[in-house]
Order: structure tokens, then sequence, then C-alpha cells
């Protein structure tokens, strides 16, 4: 079935680290970003499901690695959000442990979505992570959120800052995606990159 198809879509449950995740051998696709990044909303976007991953307006809600099945052949991780501030230094500390092992250990991770908004100039903590990414060689690609919010000038003005920014330190860049949970916009080609490595994946 076709990953922008989307048929079927559940939550499966959240698990408090990589150990206790899903054994099966689909593969995964986890959804990372600073706190308030719209995580939420691009998942309900792509799942066309309303209320799939809970929307709050509080920070910080997501504190498991929460997964969703999708067509019942992959799956959506939905990680807790970085750079949230308003945690304790024991919990943040847990939060950052429960990540790395996720993402250093899991078998079936095929790609990191790095969330960032496009409506802010570059973050250190974006530019921090995108770089742990690289140095751990865990596959990634980058994807704008909230472009409706801004006009097309000002929207490529932020998004050329992040990229110049990230050229201090890569040569090449992923790919990237520019997506709106509100208009939709974005959303076949994100379902279709995950659709082609699916295809690789079912072929190995």
């Amino acid at each position: 079935m076709s990953a922008k198809k989307i048929k079927f879509a559940d939550y499966i449950g959240s698990f408090p680290s990589e150990s206790k995740c899903p054994k099966d051998s689909k593969p995964e696709y986890a959804f990372i970003g600073r706190s308030n990044v719209g995580k939420s909303s691009l998942i309900n976007s792509l799942c066309e499901r309303k209320e799939l991953a809970r929307i709050s307006k509080t920070p910080g809600k997501t504190q498991s690695l929460n997964y969703y099945l999708i067509n019942n052949s992959w799956y959506i991780v939905d990680l807790p959000g970085y750079g949230y501030a308003k945690i304790s230094k024991k919990k943040r500390f847990q939060w950052e442990k429960m990540i790395e092992g996720y993402l250093l250990k899991r078998a079936n991770l095929q790609c990191a979505m790095v969330l960032i908004d496009a409506c802010v100039t570059p973050q250190g903590v974006d530019i921090e992570f995108i770089n742990w990414l690289g140095q751990a060689q865990i596959p990634f690609v980058i994807i704008y959120t909230k472009v409706d919010k801004l006009k097309p000038m000002q929207k490529a003005k932020n998004i050329k800052a992040f990229q110049d920014e990230l050229h201090k330190y890569w040569n090449d860049l992923p790919q990237q995606f520019e997506t709106s949970s509100v208009k939709r916009s974005g959303r076949e080609e994100v379902l279709q990159f995950i659709e082609e490595i699916n295809q690789q994946f079912v072929n190995e």
C-alpha cells in the first residue's frame, strides 16, 4: 500500500526506552524537534487524523517514545522535544538518554525527521542536534514547519538563514521539506519520501 494513501493509523503505545519498544521489524521514522515545533500537528496532518497525536499548548507533554502504526506496515515514532527549559536537570538528562538510546540503538530506524520552526531565526540547539546526528551517522532529513504563517519572502529568508548556519558545518545538506499542518502543504512530499525508503526496505 502506498505511504501516501494512509488507510490505517493507530496509537500503539508509549515506551520509556528503546529496549521496551515493539520487537517487530517494521521500518520506523522518528519525528523530533524543539518543544512546540508542531510535531503532533504534523503527524496528524500526515495521517489525516485530527486527534491521533495529542496536541498541547504546553511544551514538554511528550515524555516517552510514542509509537503510531501506519497501514500495518511502518511506524511513526514521536520523540520528546529537546530544548525545553522548564523541567529539572534530572528529567532533562533522562529524556536525553532516552532519545540518544533510541536513535543510536534502534535497528529499525530508517530516518530521523528533524522538525524546524520556519517562523524563528536559527536556533543553536537545532544546529547542535543536527551536528550530533551527523557525527553519529544517523540518516536524517529536515522538515520546516508552520510555513503558512509567513509571507513567501520571509519564509525564504528564514530558511536560507538556517541553511547558511548549517553550511558552517556541512558541505552538503540533507533533503529538506516545507510543510504546513494547516494547509497540508508538503504532506505528499514527505510521504513519498517515506514510501521510497519503505520500498527499499521491503526489497532488501
